[in-house]
């Protein structure tokens, strides 16, 4: 049995919330997590989604797995390094606080062992154009034209010919 790992590294949610995210996608078919996690309100939602995606590209492109088979093995959330910052108190003191990170290992592993996708080429639908067939810039996007007459003020488009009646610049003394 294959198993396909990615990481996220130093994610900047405390490792308890995130594991709260994790624990309800573990044993979940990737698809399955994908679907659950778009629905769900909590910030790890995000960064966790896009790493079962890397997770799943990683499977298909590096061993050739199929997609729908693959769940979701494990889920490992440690704590990363914490970025010490200082808050002001009362009498001139200050607190110290700790903005934690997490580190999150995800393993992927096939439902059924062995099932592999097939490599289909699609270049035959793709046409590729050689250099005589190339479509030369500028033919084929034209602007529109305006066309005024010289010494008319121009009417502002959209309003069927009616001239502008507010001005927003100040005319002075009035």
């Amino acid at each position: 049995m294959t198993e396909v790992s990615a990481q996220l590294n130093r994610i900047r949610l405390a490792p308890r919330k995130v594991r709260a995210v994790a624990n309800l996608l573990k044993g979940k078919s990737a698809d399955n997590a994908l679907r659950q996690l778009e629905y769900l309100i909590k910030k790890p939602a995000l960064p966790l989604a896009k790493l079962i995606k890397s997770a799943i590209a990683n499977a298909e492109n590096n061993f050739n797995m199929v997609r729908e088979n693959l769940y979701i093995k494990s889920f490992i959330v440690n704590e990363g390094v914490k970025l010490k910052r200082f808050k002001p108190k009362g009498f001139g003191r200050a607190a110290m606080i700790q903005k934690k990170t997490s580190l999150v290992t995800l393993v992927l592993d096939e439902k059924t062992p062995g099932l592999k996708r097939d490599k289909k080429v699609f270049q035959e639908d793709k046409k590729i154009l050689t250099k005589e067939e190339e479509v030369p810039k500028g033919v084929g996007e034209k602007k529109p034209e305006i066309k005024r007459k010289i010494g008319q003020r121009s009417l502002i488009p959209g309003l069927g010919g009616l001239k502008k009646l507010f001005n927003r610049k100040t005319t002075g003394g009035l």
